[in-house]
């Protein structure tokens, strides 16, 4: 397979996913690997997502999937304390949706908080573009003790940012920590059955379905509809 080649073309964001041959950087490139960035002479070992800070989309196909986006680049990075303010507002939506967390939609702000923001060892992301918040996702050992070399962890989107990507790069993400961290595997343990979007997702990134508890979630339209685990084997 060749390489991906590009031209540029100024205030176009381009995004490469996963590994394979690199993309050719151009003039303004710049990449950013899990959240890492780097400039356009690191491109040759680079692996993930590409910030095309000049570029176009591919003139010829490309050997990896492309999404293409205008705007501030997509960037990964810890959340800080003052993210707070800018992250409750998507946890609050998602949650009184009740459409794909089991949480309870009276949950207070301060009960949020410190469900969310997780201390180290776990660790807990924003997505930004610019000075936007779109998406969020904290990450820790699926249980304690015999239990802790396997990860798991949740992920939060802005109702106005799905579709773009973003949950992508928060289970890219996700993925590389557990990787880096050591962890055997990753299982998400309730994932709802009739969120097609999510499942989809952590299909094409290797997930599989290891079963489906029937009934167990109760949708505000759809009634009684079963969670899945969903287990991605790093070893």
């Amino acid at each position: 397979m060749g390489r991906a080649r590009h031209r540029g073309v100024p205030g176009v964001l381009a995004r490469v996913a996963g590994a394979g041959h690199p993309a050719v950087p151009q003039r303004g490139a710049v990449f950013v690997l899990f959240g890492q960035m780097l400039d356009g002479r690191d491109a040759a070992p680079a692996r993930g997502f590409l910030v095309a800070a000049g570029g176009s989309p591919p003139v010829e196909p490309s050997p990896r999937p492309v999404a293409v986006r205008a705007g501030p680049a997509l960037v990964i990075r810890e959340a800080r304390a003052e993210d707070w303010p800018r992250i409750w507002p998507i946890l609050h939506d998602v949650v009184l949706e009740q459409e794909t967390f089991p949480y309870d939609p009276a949950m207070t702000e301060a009960d949020a908080r410190r469900m969310w923001l997780l201390r180290p060892p776990a660790r807990t992301v924003v997505a930004t573009e610019g000075e936007r918040v779109t998406g969020t996702a904290n990450m820790d050992a699926n249980r304690p003790g015999p239990g802790s070399h396997v990860a798991s962890g949740s992920l939060m989107v802005a109702a106005g940012a799905r579709g773009t990507g973003v949950g992508r790069a928060l289970a890219t993400d996700l993925i590389g920590w557990a990787r880096r961290t050591g962890f055997a595997a990753v299982q998400f343990n309730a994932v709802v059955d009739v969120n097609t979007a999510a499942i989809r997702l952590y299909e094409s990134l290797g997930f599989v379905t290891l079963g489906v508890a029937p009934g167990a979630f109760r949708h505000p339209r759809l009634g009684d509809v079963g969670l899945r685990i969903m287990w991605l084997d790093l070893r």
